[in-house]
């Protein structure tokens, strides 16, 4: 089966799943080598033969919606994100502090096997934590993958992912087991990992920070895109802020006047004062 057999078939498929192609062009090779093996595993013969299998069998839509699931991850990843990120917080801190909230409330969408969450919690303990205005990190972290999740709860990883972390901070958070780098237990406090597939359902509650990088605005379409950055909006608070990934970009049809562009072409800052959808309800 050749690699271009694939990507017609996916370019056929992707939008039945309101997946674009220009998201998986670049790592397509992973999605192709898991189609493969599915396509061996039914005993059929190619792409063509698993198009007739799709047509004649709904029930397979969900192990090629599976296929396409991108999990690349790694912590401190795109360095530049996290050292900004650092000063926003201690901004939405001291904003917080004034509003009378007890903690930071924050989502990671798409949270994989937990490399970003537990950057966050890395970050607050050794930038956060002897700030002026501090609050504690409360993270409620989702993704579709209940393998990804269980990685995540148990928070071990091979030093490869660990490299764009300080040594010290490596030295300090982590201990060796078997050969893998294990997050230590005060680190996952007040983390929630929790199954979820963000097309169809989002965490309640509203949210200082929200972290939706690398996947909605790379591989769904442009419909599906706006009405999950609608439901993201609704969730912010008031100047509240939305990191997606650095190659990304938010619909160009997006009505504005919600959302401000920050200091980077990655970071959005909720406009206004007035409630978000859910803020009451918390308080």
């Amino acid at each position: 089966m050749k690699d271009c057999e694939c990507v017609r078939f996916l370019q056929e498929i992707l939008p039945k799943l309101h997946l674009r192609w220009s998201g998986f062009r670049r790592v397509r090779q992973q999605v192709c080598k898991r189609l493969k093996h599915r396509i061996k595993e039914l005993g059929l013969e190619d792409f063509s033969s698993y198009s007739v299998y799709l047509a004649t069998h709904a029930e397979e839509w969900s192990v090629v919606d599976a296929c396409c699931r991108i999990t690349i991850s790694r912590f401190y990843r795109d360095s530049r994100v996290f050292e900004q990120l650092s000063q926003e917080l201690i901004e939405l801190a001291r904003l917080a502090t004034e509003r009378g909230d007890k903690s930071l409330r924050c989502w990671s969408a798409g949270c994989a096997s937990g490399e970003e969450v537990y950057t966050l919690k890395l970050i607050e303990h050794f930038c956060l934590a002897k700030a002026q205005f501090y609050l504690p990190l409360d993270i409620i972290a989702t993704d579709i993958d209940e393998y990804m999740l269980s990685r995540a709860s148990q928070g071990c990883y091979k030093l490869g992912t660990l490299k764009e972390l300080p040594q010290e901070w490596i030295a300090e958070a982590f201990t060796i087991v078997s050969e893998q780098y294990c997050i230590k237990p005060t680190f996952k406090e007040r983390i929630r990992f929790d199954r979820q597939d963000i097309r169809k359902e989002m965490p309640s509650g509203s949210f200082h920070l929200i972290l939706c990088r690398n996947l909605v605005f790379t591989y769904f379409d442009l419909t599906l895109q706006w009405e999950i950055l609608q439901q993201i909006c609704d969730r912010l608070l008031a100047n509240g802020i939305l990191f997606i990934g650095k190659r990304e970009s938010l619909p160009s049809d997006w009505i504005e006047g919600q959302l401000l562009p920050g200091s980077r072409d990655d970071l959005y800052r909720k406009i206004g004062v007035a409630q978000s959808k859910y803020e009451r309800r918390d308080r």
